[in-house]
């Protein structure tokens, strides 16, 4: 992971061969809006708290695999009003936009679409992974709370195989309460009712 806050101020003579599009915009660093005038970035840029984030580390094939089996078998049992993504960026609020592995959302296709608004997240899924584990487990965790995004899934790797902790939010705390840990299989009701066989989405 990298992280870029960089401010006009704080550039020194160890700066001066930073490409231009890493540089704030603005004194007060980056906003959500930004990440869409960014073509030079890598293609998995997140903004936390108004820093650029970037992922640099190899994405394993277990972690890609994970991803495409949630997102299908999601996208076999959504209701037709809801739309399944996968790494997209979710706008929480003018500093914060990450993206998340997996999106439920209650907004129709848009093809030009670059983000979501985290009022029309029904359900984020995070797939962690050692490059993001900090990230997924805690900073993900209270910001999509805090945002209002009502159902969030944290996929871990274990030796028996995928483990998804399961989230639903408490409304008058903004957090997020345990409801269930599922191996081997996964049956939920909300945000609709799913099943997933966890045991076959990677060989």
């Amino acid at each position: 992971m990298i992280t870029a806050q960089l401010t006009e101020p704080h550039y020194g003579e160890d700066m001066a061969d930073l490409p231009d599009w890493m540089r704030p915009p603005r004194e007060e660093g980056w906003f959500a809006e930004d990440l869409d005038r960014l073509p030079e970035a890598p293609r998995h840029t997140e903004l936390i708290d108004g820093a650029l984030v970037f992922m640099m580390a190899p994405q394993r094939s277990w972690h890609m695999r994970l991803i495409d089996g949630l997102t299908s078998a999601l996208r076999t049992q959504a209701p037709a009003n809801f739309e399944v993504s996968r790494e997209m960026t979710v706008r929480l609020d003018a500093r914060n936009r990450p993206e998340a592995d997996v999106i439920v959302s209650s907004t129709s296709f848009d093809p030009d679409r670059t983000w979501f608004e985290a009022s029309d997240v029904l359900l984020a899924v995070e797939v962690v992974s050692p490059e993001s584990a900090f990230r997924d487990r805690t900073v993900k965790l209270r910001k999509y709370a805090a945002a209002g995004i009502r159902h969030h899934w944290l996929v871990e790797d274990e030796a028996v195989g995928p483990v998804v902790h399961v989230y639903e939010l408490d409304e008058p705390t903004k957090a997020y309460v345990a409801t269930g840990v599922f191996r081997d299989s996964l049956h939920v009701t909300v945000p609709f009712e799913i099943d997933v066989d966890l045991a076959k989405l990677v060989p």
